[in-house]
């Protein structure tokens, strides 16, 4: 047993280091610089190369030849053994192609209106880039018979109708289309993104298991996306939705909102968040914000008109009101 003080040396070249000036412990994790939310943003707007492209193609097209001949021999065999079973199988498939044929249809009918209201946005920025009347005009009826028979717009509709030969400029006239049939719509699209954001970040911030984050902010956006495109008369199917939602991200990487940082989350939460909150609701809100920004960036590609009346919605103000009772700042 050692009796009285302990005299420990120290080194005369370090330096003394008051407590005020000591370096901060580093965190187990630092803050995320890359949320689900960005994962998922540059895996749908990343190109895939020739050869994927190529593969993928020669794929499907020696699955489906490989598997129409097993068919084929499968229903003439039938046929020969019992010829009553055989046509049985060839009426139900017969049934599934005409079903496949229809489902068909209805892609190219949504790719299509995709087409047409893209279209229609590209007349209006032209015919407000040139001050234009008569193109102006004719982005007016193409709007007029794009939203025809849709009973929430109706008022809308009918004040245009009634308004628009009394407005002598291109800006004036889409002006009053953007408010007459658009504001309405804007107002329900921002409540389909707010949803979304909620949902994100409620479950980043509360389920702990792996990927799950991922997975919620995928199917998220996806559902937003598509009924935003809805809500904007741009209805898709399957393989529309797909494509709209790679326009949508691709919109957002050629514009660099995709990135996310403190000052976004600073005037969301009231300034440091990560420091005041753990990890995890950290991440709720990145992802929050950023499904926030995909939300406006679809809106911005599924609106008939660009945004020139109306103001643009704010990222922040969304993220606000979607996250209300959920992140509170102390």
């Amino acid at each position: 047993m050692t009796r009285g003080p302990i005299l420990i040396d120290l080194d005369e070249d370090a330096p003394a280091v008051a407590p005020q000036d000591a370096p901060a412990v580093p965190e187990l994790a630092d803050a995320p610089e890359t949320a689900a939310m960005q994962h998922v943003a540059a895996l749908a707007a990343r190109r895939p190369s020739r050869l994927a492209r190529w593969f993928w193609g020669l794929l499907i097209t020696i699955v489906g030849f490989v598997v129409s001949l097993a068919a084929w021999d499968y229903v003439n065999g039938l046929i020969a053994r019992s010829p009553t079973l055989g046509y049985a199988i060839t009426i139900l498939l017969a049934l599934f192609c005409g079903v496949l044929l229809i489902i068909a249809l209805r892609e190219l009918a949504a790719f299509s209106r995709l087409r047409r209201v893209d279209s229609i946005q590209h007349r209006a920025e032209a015919a407000l880039a040139a001050e234009d009347l008569k193109e102006a005009r004719a982005v007016n009826d193409q709007l007029l018979r794009l939203y025809r028979g849709r009973p929430d717009v109706a008022w809308g509709r009918d004040r245009l109708a009634e308004q628009s030969a009394d407005v002598l400029d291109a800006d004036g006239l889409l002006a009053l289309s953007e408010r007459s049939l658009l504001e309405p719509l804007d107002a329900r699209a921002q409540r389909e993104v707010e949803a979304a954001a909620r949902q994100v970040a409620t479950v980043t911030a509360i389920v702990p298991l792996a990927l799950a984050d991922l997975i919620a902010a995928l199917t998220a956006n996806l559902r937003m996306i598509r009924r935003i495109a809805e809500i904007y008369g741009g209805r898709s199917g399957f393989f529309g939705s797909w494509r709209l939602t790679r326009t949508v991200l691709t919109h957002l990487v050629a514009t660099g909102a995709v990135a996310v940082g403190d000052d976004l989350i600073g005037s969301v939460a009231g300034g440091g968040v990560l420091s005041k909150v753990s990890r995890r609701f950290g991440e709720g809100v990145i992802n929050g914000a950023l499904t926030a920004r995909v939300g406006v960036a679809a809106m911005e590609v599924c609106r008939p008109l660009p945004f020139n009346a109306v103001e643009r919605p704010s990222v922040t103000g969304l993220v606000k009101r979607s996250l209300t009772g959920l992140f509170q700042s102390k």
